[in-house]
């Protein structure tokens, strides 16, 4: 069935009004051009929507239960198109980010003020998860951007690097290391090491680059993520190798961290997308914003 939305908007007018010229006048179509289009529409559906006398127009039984639903049909698309206008012009929308957690506290904050500021109606979803299933997240469509450090290999993936940071060492500030300017891997033997599991991205990065070492941690707990690394090693039960933005930006009266050396251990923390997906105007603005402070 080939129904004009302009048909139906014809048939609205003259329907509210009772006058095929009143009608005419409000959209601006000559007489016939309008009853054309009544006419039009009357045989696409195949039945009488209007009853024309010498006098007014009167709607048929048809015509009156049609009346509701064209109207609701009509002020459903006119929502939908001032709605993805306001999109485009980034006066409402939503944008989805996943994010690894110690990268949502380093990256976020401040670029959501900066864009809360700017666009106060888009609202943000952020989904704070590990690093491959915010990878999988961002593959699986369920969010536009995500913030991790894999997916530099992803054929379907592009990563845009927004910072490299080191693995530093983590340990109380009374623990004997704490005392050193920086510290060697193989100085960490005789200590209790504490490390997260293999799914973790930060442990395949950590197991990969020691790979050709002399010597590697063999850990003694094993966790799931990096903030209870923090919370053991705060209770001295053991020293940890970690991101430098995972510990505590300023001064902790318990935890210290040292430099790593020999090798020095990096991640790099980045932006993925799905390669050669579009993203939303709210998304792409936020994109923007976030490679513009620190990319």
């Amino acid at each position: 069935m080939n129904v004009d939305l302009e048909d139906l908007r014809a048939f609205v007018a003259v329907a509210e009004l009772r006058s095929f010229n009143a009608a005419a006048q409000l959209i601006h179509l000559s007489q016939p051009a309008l009853t054309r289009r009544v006419q039009k529409l009357e045989e696409n559906l195949g039945v009488s929507l209007l009853e024309r006398t010498t006098r007014r127009v009167e709607l048929t039984t048809v015509g009156r239960d049609f009346l509701p639903k064209a109207r609701r049909l009509l002020d459903d698309l006119d929502a939908s198109l001032l709605s993805v206008r306001e999109i485009a012009e980034h006066r409402s929308g939503l944008v989805n980010i996943a994010c690894i957690p110690t990268a949502a506290y380093y990256f976020l904050p401040d670029v959501i003020a900066t864009y809360s500021r700017t666009y106060p109606n888009i609202r943000i979803r952020v989904v704070d998860e590990g690093a491959n299933a915010v990878l999988q997240s961002v593959l699986n469509g369920e969010v536009e951007l995500g913030i991790t450090l894999l997916g530099t290999q992803e054929s379907d993936i592009t990563f845009d690097p927004l910072v490299e940071e080191p693995f530093v060492l983590a340990c109380r500030g009374d623990h004997e290391l704490a005392a050193r300017k920086e510290v060697a891997w193989q100085d960490l033997k005789p200590y209790r090491f504490i490390t997260v599991g293999r799914l973790s991205g930060n442990r395949l990065i950590l197991d990969l680059q020691l790979a050709q070492t002399d010597w590697r941690p063999r850990w003694f707990y094993e966790v799931q993520h990096l903030s209870t690394s923090l919370g053991l090693v705060e209770a001295g039960l053991g020293i940890a190798a970690l991101p430098r933005m995972s510990l505590p930006a300023g001064p902790h009266p318990v935890l210290a961290s040292r430099p790593l050396i020999n090798p020095v251990v990096t991640r790099t923390v980045g932006i993925v997308r799905r390669r050669g997906a579009s993203l939303s105007p709210a998304g792409q603005r936020f994109y923007d914003m976030l490679m513009q402070r620190w990319g």
